[in-house]
Order: structure tokens, then sequence, then C-alpha cells
């Protein structure tokens, strides 16, 4: 070793003598067997974990896997490991089969409906709102294996909003998109692992999507609500399409601004949105009205 080398060396080998390395792997060593027992020990209260979630999935689905790995990853948001095989390709499967069933089952039931009355009862049944309500029912989002707090928090929003909209709200609360993608990819896990079975895929979503909704149960869209009241009233909509630049319509009543909705995620949900606030607003206009005239 070279003198400069063995001068930049020597205040540490002067300072840790063989007797103190000696010491300090026997003080290693003796830890050593508990570090590697809580590891295996941690190793096994995780697959302990689960085992049991997928068991009470399971269970809440009606329905046991013949390949458990499928369920697992159906669970699995892409934020949760950088490695990990996230649910996106059961999702894919997953839409397209429920919009498939959705279809035969509303072709059979109503026969004298038309397309254009059963778009809207199929987009009802399986929109993201509608799904995302389907999750919470049935509890999905413990369940759900992901790496972005945020999540939990949109989640939790959106169950406190449920309440002021029973069945539907047209896009008027926020419905977390993860929500509507574990309950479509649990359908493609299905439909993959029972060797693609329309017949028990049904069964299984069937029972998720109670209560499916039918034609009676059809709330009328704000868009819709909006135009027959002042259609009733002689009052003239005028609606303003702003969404390609901020994500928002505004709507005028007899050219008084009533409403604004932005949504940048989808434009019809935007639409609603300033509708609904429009019609609230005109609600109380005419209520307001009335109360002037009764008084008078």
């Amino acid at each position: 070793m070279g003198s400069w080398l063995r001068s930049f060396f020597t205040p540490a080998v002067n300072w840790v003598s063989v007797h103190n390395l000696q010491k300090y792997g026997a003080i290693l060593n003796s830890f050593l067997p508990g570090i590697l027992a809580n590891e295996e020990a941690t190793k096994r209260s995780l697959q302990d974990a689960t085992l049991q979630n997928v068991e009470e999935v399971q269970k809440i689905i009606g329905y046991h896997f013949n390949d458990q790995n499928l369920l697992w990853q159906a669970f699995t948001h892409p934020s949760y490991d950088k490695d990990c095989i996230s649910y996106e390709r059961l999702e894919y499967v997953g839409d397209s089969v429920l919009n498939l069933m959705i279809t035969k089952q509303q072709f059979s039931k109503y026969p004298n409906l038309p397309p254009g009355l059963l778009s809207p009862l199929r987009a009802a049944n399986v929109d993201t709102e509608k799904l995302a309500r389907v999750a919470v029912k049935h509890s999905f989002h413990k369940y759900l294996r992901h790496g972005r707090p945020i999540l939990t928090r949109r989640i939790q929003s959106f169950i406190n909003a449920l309440p002021e909209y029973p069945l539907h709200s047209h896009g008027l609360i926020n419905a977390p998109k993860v929500l509507a993608d574990v309950v479509e990819s649990t359908i493609g896990a299905v439909f993959i692992d029972s060797d693609s079975s329309i017949d028990i895929t049904w069964e299984v979503a069937k029972t998720l999507l109670e209560p499916i909704i039918t034609p009676e149960m059809l709330q009328t869209n704000p868009v819709k609500k909006l135009h027959e009241t002042c259609q009733k009233h002689k009052l003239k909509v005028r609606v303003v399409d702003m969404w390609s630049h901020d994500g928002s319509f505004e709507v005028f009543i007899d050219n008084q601004l009533r409403g604004k909705g932005m949504c940048h995620v989808k434009k019809e949900i935007a639409l609603n949105r300033a509708a609904n606030k429009a019609y609230n607003e005109v609600i109380n206009m005419l209520s307001v009205g009335n109360m002037k005239i009764a008084n008078s």
C-alpha cells in the first residue's frame, strides 16, 4: 500500500481495533436471528391477510376462483407497485363483457323499447357512477391495493355524498373511476376464470348490480328537466358550450346566467351540472314568483 494511501486509512484502522470488530460482530449476530424471525413473521402475516381478503371477496361476489391470482390482480391498482400486474387488462375485458350482458338482458326484458330508450337505460347501469356505487355497496374499496393516498380521500368524499342521491346523480357528484374500474376488473376476472362463460359471469354481475335500474327508475336527467320546466313556463333557455376551452357549460335563462357546471373528464357531466344549477335557480325563481302573487 502506498504511503499516502496508508496514511489515509491509518486513523480508521487505529480507531476500530480487531477486538472491537469482533465485539460488534458478536452483537450483530445476536440480533440477526430476531431480525430474520420478525421478517418471516411479517411475511406470514401478509400471506395470511392476502388469503383472508381473497376468501372474503369470494364470499361477497358468490364465486370461487380456480385461479385466485386473477382475483388478486383484479384488485391491484397500477400505483400499487412499479412491477405489479394491475387490473387494467381485466378491466378492459370486464367493460366489454358487462356492456354485452346488460344489452342482452335489456333486449330480452324490454321487447317493445326502441334503441333510443334502451341506450340511456344501459348507460345508467354501467356508467362510472353506477359502478362506483356498486363498489361501495359491496365494500370493494376496502380490498383495493394502491399506492396513492389521494384515492382514499376521493373515495371517502364520494361515500359521504351518496345519501343526497340514493339512486343516481347524473354526474352531479364526483365518482372515482378507480371504483368503477375494480368492478369491471372483477367481472373480467370471473369471465376469464370461468372459461368465458357468459351465464356464470352474469350470475355474479347481476347480484353485484342490484338494484338494476329499470325504465321506471330512470330519472330524468337535469338537461331534460330544465327544458321541460322552462317550456312549460315560457322561459327561454340558452346553453353556451365552453367545454373544449375550460371544461365548462353556462346556462342562460331569459338572458340571465343561472347555472355553470364544470367537468374536464366528461362533457355530459359538465352539461348536467350546469343544467342542474339552472334548474334549481328556475324552481326558486318560480316559487318566489308564486309567493308574491299569493301575497298580493
